[in-house]
């Protein structure tokens, strides 16, 4: 498809959400959008995805709708995840379809394959499926009501699987973390020897936007966009370790000690002290991931090329913290 003229964005206000929108209207795009707080500025209206409203009308003369807005937790409730990052779906569907748009683009998640594997994930593998996190569950189902409107032609529609997004305002990869750190409540288990899949935003940008305007290949396609690297857990967060002025790197744990205290923590933290805290098993497991994400489809198809590499990204997050006072 050409470029939209204008799109509609769901979870307007989120790290995501907004990158996107600046993207766009820096191209000369009309931005709108909605999260459960409206921002007159960026055009975006509250209402919750969660359930159909009169914030579907707002997709009105968008060619172009991007679903963003899902949970983006390891601790939360089931609920949550059936009603916002699956249950919403359809409703963003729906919108796009009254408003006549072109294409629907959702966001999952490389969390849609699960956890536990020891080969490189390519777009036809296996799902997660009752595998005990709720997250990568969710992400998984989610997918379900996009293919299943494309797959009966009421909307075009693509999914994105981003690898784990990092850079200027990310909550889990970035800011979480350094609050952890300064709690004294961050370690990495498997000795930090986990696989982690980054992607720098302004990277994750260039594969939606080549995904959504991609003409033929787009159009009913899942796409893994990571920056097709595949550095330790240790190596990713030495860097916000030394970031707040300490040496070497985060504490480590062997598995057979990391489970126990994970399991503790999430007890006295969310249970006891109710301070929701994203220690959980399945934060855990990401950390223990043995293998990464191919990217072969969306470079062959879409023409998708990382431009900022994790020295780059990590370079330019700094920045951001340092100007936002956060370090």
């Amino acid at each position: 498809m050409q470029r939209p003229s204008k799109i509609f964005v769901t979870g307007a206000n989120g790290f995501i959400g907004r990158s996107l929108m600046r993207r766009f209207r820096e191209q000369g795009v009309a931005v709108c959008g909605v999260d459960l707080v409206a921002d007159q500025a960026w055009n975006v209206i509250a209402g919750n995805v969660a359930s159909a409203g009169s914030w579907q009308s707002q997709a009105k003369g968008c060619e172009l709708v991007i679903h963003t807005a899902a949970v983006v937790s390891n601790s939360a409730p089931a609920e949550l995840y059936r009603n916002v990052s699956v249950g919403s779906v359809r409703h963003v569907i729906n919108a796009a379809i009254k408003a006549e748009a072109h294409r629907v683009v959702h966001l999952s998640s490389i969390a849609a394959y699960g956890l536990n594997f020891s080969h490189d994930r390519v777009e036809t593998d296996a799902i997660s499926l009752l595998s005990g996190y709720p997250y990568c569950d969710a992400k998984a189902a989610s997918e379900h009501a996009a293919l299943a409107a494309h797959a009966a032609g009421e909307m075009a529609c693509t999914i994105i699987r981003p690898g784990d997004v990092y850079g200027p305002g990310s909550r889990p990869w970035v800011l979480i973390p350094l609050s952890m750190m300064r709690k004294n409540q961050f370690f990495l288990p498997a000795l930090g020897r986990g696989i982690f899949s980054p992607v720098y935003i302004d990277n994750l940008l260039d594969g939606i936007e080549a995904a959504a305007l991609s003409p033929a290949a787009g159009a009913g396609q899942i796409y893994n966009i990571t920056d097709g690297t595949q550095p330790t857990c240790r190596e990713f967060f030495a860097h916000h370790w030394q970031w707040l002025g300490r040496k070497g790197t985060p504490p480590m744990l062997p598995n057979m000690l990391a489970s126990p205290v994970v399991a503790m923590g999430a007890w006295l933290l969310n249970d006891v002290l109710k301070q929701n805290s994203e220690i959980s098993v399945g934060s855990l497991a990401m950390l223990k991931r043995q293998a990464g994400y191919s990217i072969v489809k969306a470079q062959h198809q879409l023409g998708y090329q990382p431009k900022i590499n994790l020295s780059q990204g990590m370079e330019l997050t700094e920045s951001w913290l340092k100007a936002e006072k956060q370090i």
